[in-house]
């Protein structure tokens, strides 16, 4: 029976034949009896990657495999998510050495994404941290790799959006942590060009992240708050603290429950927003000891928050532009203003150099823009696409749910990509929605 999918951005959404499996003779079963599939997680990448007519869910194979709590070295099956990772290393003293915005993806996604965070410059992206992984091929068979070992589907599977296989095991490396809690700054910015001296005053923290009003024209453009920080010592804490300094914070969050009807987006609203949020930091300057969830995962607080974009979807915009290309960085934020198009969550990052074949991380500044489908915003995004090209960048495959072919023109080494997922699945048995309309899993006689 087919269901209803859709990835977080809620656009699109399609009938498919979702199946999960628990053992891996089920698995062997499913990769029998279907002609083609996309391997699927916990469903948040923003677009139609993980959409296809038939979907295989990991989500129930999802064992904890190994744990070494003296080295730091994990291992477990792909449909487990990093929140519950975390409940596990935490406690005994260990964290992710990478994390994005949300512990709500499985591990299999956090590869197949070749997921980065707020401390890239510092940390790289997650494969960096892979000592090896198990990969399903289409044709059932599974192969072992690492950087040393099958290099090649080890490179493509990173990033590679299950094209290559599905991941059925992954080891990965930990960070020593001494409390569950994060030393956070954040200092306001007036302007951009603040932003970016401030940027170069606090290069040493490890993590690092800027939410920017889209909005705001004149001397004010650009204005925003940088939030830094580091892992907590013993030492950063209050007595109170110290007295359970690796115990998970009690979980408290909110459900959004429903979709807000579409003209509530708008820009009086979204210039409402960052008002209050550029605000409610009274001084220019505030440190603070924080748990690692709200300074991580801020959003997974408000359960199903993807539905105040309306019943139509969202589709989440991200790109990187060069280091050097700070002007094209300007630039869309210009055509935002003009447009009046404001995004309630305008990240900026500034990530490091790209250690990985297709993944979507380069050095250069990348920016993150959420808008509600609505007229017109297709073809705005196909203008934001062209300065994008213009200054060497390319858009975050995990992201997208409408760029055109022409934009993969940003990953180099493509070609290189599609060859190794021709040699592993050679009648493109595994593909998506996205990845045919990309032309990654072009259709065989």
């Amino acid at each position: 029976m087919k269901k209803r999918l859709a990835g977080w951005g809620n656009y699109p959404v399609i009938d498919s034949k979702e199946d999960s499996f628990v053992f891996k003779d089920q698995l062997d079963t499913l990769l029998q009896n279907k002609q083609s599939f996309i391997p699927r997680g916990n469903g948040r990448s923003y677009g139609d990657s993980s959409l296809a007519d038939n979907a295989i869910c990991t989500l129930k194979y999802d064992n904890i495999l190994s744990f070494d709590v003296t080295n730091g070295i994990f291992e477990c099956q792909p449909g487990i998510t990093l929140q519950q990772v975390l409940q596990v290393i935490v406690p005994q003293g260990w964290f992710l050495q990478v994390t994005p915005g949300t512990q709500l993806i499985t591990i299999g996604g956090a590869v197949a994404s070749n997921v980065h965070g707020k401390n890239h410059k510092a940390d790289g992206s997650f494969s960096k941290h892979i000592i090896d992984m198990d990969v399903v091929l289409a044709s059932g068979s599974t192969l072992t790799c690492s950087a040393v070992q099958n290099a090649d589907l080890f490179e493509a599977t990173c990033g590679g959006m299950g094209l290559t296989g599905l991941i059925s095991r992954v080891k990965f490396s930990l960070k020593k942590i001494e409390t569950a809690f994060m030393r956070q700054k954040q200092v306001k910015a007036e302007n951009f060009d603040e932003l970016f001296n401030l940027f170069e005053k606090y290069k040493d923290f490890t993590y690092a992240v800027v939410w920017v009003d889209c909005l705001k024209k004149g001397k004010n453009f650009g204005r925003s708050i940088l939030t830094v920080g580091e892992h907590a010592v013993l030492a950063d804490l209050n007595e109170n603290q110290r007295k359970a300094p690796l115990q998970l914070s009690a979980k408290k969050s909110i459900n959004f429950p429903f979709s807000l009807p579409s003209w509530v987006l708008n820009t009086f609203t979204v210039k409402a927003f960052n008002f209050l949020f550029y605000t409610k930091n009274f001084n220019k300057e505030i440190d603070a000891i924080v748990s690692y969830e709200p300074f991580f995962y801020p959003l997974d607080a408000i359960l199903n928050w993807n539905r105040m974009y309306g019943k139509n979807g969202f589709v989440q915009y991200q790109f990187v532009m060069p280091l050097q290309a700070k002007q094209g960085l300007v630039e869309i934020m210009n055509r935002l203003s003009e447009k009046g198009l404001g995004s309630f969550l305008t990240v900026l990052k500034v990530l490091g150099k790209q250690e990985s074949m297709i993944s979507f991380c380069r050095e250069g500044y990348t920016l993150a823009l959420d808008f509600p489908l609505k007229n017109g915003i297709l073809e705005f995004l196909d203008e934001l696409d062209e300065i994008v090209l213009k200054y060497g960048g390319r858009l975050y495959i995990t992201k997208d749910a409408r760029m055109k072919q022409g934009m993969l023109a940003g990953y180099p080494e493509l070609e290189k990509f599609k060859t190794i997922i021709k040699k592993y699945d050679p009648d493109s048995r595994l593909r998506s929605l996205q990845s045919d309309r990309l032309l990654l899993t072009p259709h065989t006689n």
